[in-house]
């Protein structure tokens, strides 16, 4: 069983990374995997994380396969 514990700060900085740039890289996707996975998780978190989800259904997030949006 893998443990997977999550950075603090880790989620504002991943939403307003992905605010500035548009695109939400492969370090976040991982980011937002450890986000899910961490039970005690806030629910002020839990929204932010359903905002940018919601944001990349609805396609004003784009996905993308660098590691890191700063080029």
């Amino acid at each position: 069983m893998f443990f997977v514990q999550l950075i603090p700060g880790a989620i504002s900085e991943m939403v307003a990374s992905v605010t500035e740039t548009g695109c939400l890289t492969l370090a976040d996707r991982y980011g937002l995997m450890a986000a899910v996975l961490d039970d005690s998780l806030d629910e002020e978190y839990r929204h932010s994380i359903n905002r940018l989800l919601r944001s990349v259904i609805k396609g004003r997030v784009k996905i993308v396969n660098e590691l890191s949006a700063i080029y």
